[in-house]
């Protein structure tokens, strides 16, 4: 599912408030790291990570490594925030 600019603008309304939900520490995106973002975007659907001592370089890999593992969709990314976005079960946030 791809969001659209309309989508993804109202997304971002709804998060600004949010603070992170996990944060990626020194190990990085490790097998534990992911299964608490998957447990998070089921519960919550829309969430913030922050990547605490990732480099510059380092973070579009470790987004992108977020992104495959958990299905979820990338909202938006600034600094060392991102957010992301995945449906659920039970859908708790009505896309316009």
């Amino acid at each position: 599912m791809s969001l659209t600019k309309h989508q993804t603008r109202y997304l971002r309304t709804l998060a600004h408030s949010l603070k992170p939900v996990v944060i990626v520490g020194q190990s990085g995106v490790t097998t534990a790291v992911l299964d608490e973002i998957a447990s998070s975007l089921e519960h919550h659907e829309l969430i913030k990570i922050k990547m605490h001592d990732a480099e510059r370089e380092e973070r579009p890999a470790m987004v992108k490594s977020i992104l495959q593992v958990t299905q979820a969709e990338l909202v938006q990314v600034i600094g060392r925030i991102g957010i992301f976005y995945r449906r659920g079960e039970k859908a708790r946030i009505t896309l316009p």
